[in-house]
C-alpha cells in the first residue's frame, strides 16, 4: 500500500494483527525496512512480537497481500505469482456451487513485494493489545 501525498510516495507494511479471544483486529504501520525480518517465512509459521515493539506476543502468519492487491495462497510454496484454478478461498469466492476460476495469486513464502501481513495472537504478553496500540481496532 502507497500513500500519495503532492507527488511523494511513501511505503510501508501493514501488519494487521487478529486476537481470537476478543475477537478484535489492530492494523500496525510500519516502516519499509521492517519487512526483512518476515523475508523468507511461510503461512503458518509463528514468529516473535519483540521485533516490531510487541514484547512477549507470538504470532502465527495467516496470510497477506502484495503491492498489487494478490492474495497468498498456503497452497503454493513460492514467492512468486502463479495462475491456480481456485474453487474456494482465499483468492477466489464461488458464486455457485462448483464453480471454478483461474486466478492470479502469490505462493506461501514472504517476500519484498509483500504490503500486508496477516497475523494471529498465540500467545499473549504482559500488556493487552488496546493498550500497546492504543484503539486502533479494525473490525
Amino acid at each position: 500500500m502507497s500513500s500519495r501525498r503532492r507527488g511523494v510516495v511513501e511505503e510501508f507494511l501493514v501488519l494487521d494483527i487478529g486476537d481470537p479471544s476478543t475477537g478484535k483486529t489492530f492494523h500496525l504501520k510500519l516502516p519499509k525496512e521492517s519487512l526483512r525480518y518476515f523475508i523468507g517465512k511461510r503461512i503458518g509459521e509463528e514468529i516473535s512480537g519483540d521485533p516490531f515493539g510487541l514484547p512477549g506476543y507470538a504470532f502465527k502468519i495467516t496470510g497477506g497481500t502484495d503491492r498489487d492487491g494478490f492474495p497468498m495462497h498456503p497452497s503454493l510454496p513460492t514467492m512468486g505469482k502463479k495462475r491456480l484454478l481456485l474453487s474456494s478461498p482465499p483468492g477466489f469466492h464461488p458464486k455457485r456451487e462448483g464453480e471454478r476460476r483461474a486466478k492470479l495469486v502469490r505462493g506461501s513464502v514472504i517476500s519484498d513485494a509483500m504490503r500486508q501481513i496477516n497475523l494471529k495472537v498465540i500467545k499473549k504478553g504482559d500488556k493487552p493489545l488496546e493498550e500497546i496500540l492504543g484503539k486502533s481496532e479494525a473490525s
